[in-house]
């Protein structure tokens, strides 16, 4: 895959492959109330079975953009589709079913009395029985490994423990699309590592396609299979991870920095006189690079 620039005046973005597009916005624009500008000409789609990180700063649209995919917001001009299903004139219902949106603050989506209750909540208004409800929000607290916390009080858990029942209880509704806002912001290590690897296994072991919003380049180099640049509420550019973030320029103009992984290695680059002979992303990947880099000074000398 190479960096695809978007054309701010193309009056359309459509679908590129019908067959495998969840999720696709078309030139979307949402303007709030007070209006501030959301999203403007938003043009975006979700594969099944893919990882794509909306990259930006604060203030760029990412939070916005992921509150359209499953109809809280709706946009003021373009189309949006969800599973060939048209949704921007209001046609909304049901489609929590299909698309489950994990918020930044765990508080704004954590209500019931206990954990359990919390999590069976979606399957129950799927039209589940109580019993299979319980089934399912007992498999999905499992799934994130928070099983010990079925019978705790949503309001005395932890900020990691919080967001783990947050996705617990998006996953009990088994959508097809979970898009997640700043997964791991504020986060301990563990549980930001525990969150990282729940990512991948909905997309390994269940099908599942994950959007998420961050500005954490680290992770989005780490776990996702395409990254998309969001500025002044639009995506500008898309590519895949070895692609964007080996593009150092593209990455300042997006208002970023580069992951740690990738800055490091073209520093050493750099320091050894020699240029990048692969592109490293994640730790692993750079100590591979670093020996690459040692053999070939040993050898040069």
């Amino acid at each position: 895959m190479t960096i695809i620039r978007r054309n701010p005046e193309a009056p359309h973005c459509p679908p590129l492959d019908h067959d495998r597009e969840l999720i696709h916005v078309d030139c979307a624009s949402h303007t709030y109330p007070d209006g501030s500008v959301g999203i403007h000409d938003m043009c975006f789609y979700v594969l099944k079975h893919e990882i794509v990180a909306i990259c930006g700063p604060n203030g760029s649209g990412k939070s916005t953009l992921i509150e359209h995919l499953n109809g809280l917001l709706l946009p003021s001009l373009g189309t949006i589709w969800v599973n060939g299903r048209t949704i921007s004139g209001g046609e909304q219902a049901g489609l929590w079913k299909e698309v489950g949106v994990v918020f930044q603050h765990s508080d704004d989506q954590l209500f019931a009395p206990t954990v359990l209750d919390d999590v069976m909540f979606g399957p129950l208004n799927l039209g589940l029985s109580p019993d299979d409800a319980r089934a399912r929000a007992i498999e999905a607290l499992g799934m994130v490994g928070a099983s010990d916390l079925v019978h705790k009080l949503p309001n005395y858990l932890s900020g990691g423990q919080k967001r783990l029942i947050s996705i617990a209880g998006i996953i009990a509704m088994k959508p097809r699309v979970i898009a997640m806002d700043e997964p791991t912001s504020d986060l301990d290590p563990v549980h930001a590592g525990m969150i990282e690897d729940i990512i991948i296994d909905l997309r390994e072991q269940l099908g599942i396609s994950i959007v998420i919003a961050t500005h954490d380049m680290d992770l989005a180099a780490r776990i996702a299979d395409r990254i998309c640049l969001v500025r002044n509420g639009a995506v500008f550019a898309e590519g895949a991870p070895q692609e964007i973030f080996y593009d150092p320029s593209l990455i300042r103009e997006a208002g970023l920095k580069l992951p740690t992984s990738v800055q490091t290695y073209l520093d050493l680059c750099r320091a050894a006189g020699a240029g990048p002979v692969s592109r490293p992303l994640t730790t692993d990947d750079l100590v591979i690079a670093l020996q690459e880099i040692t053999t070939a000074g040993k050898t040069g000398s």
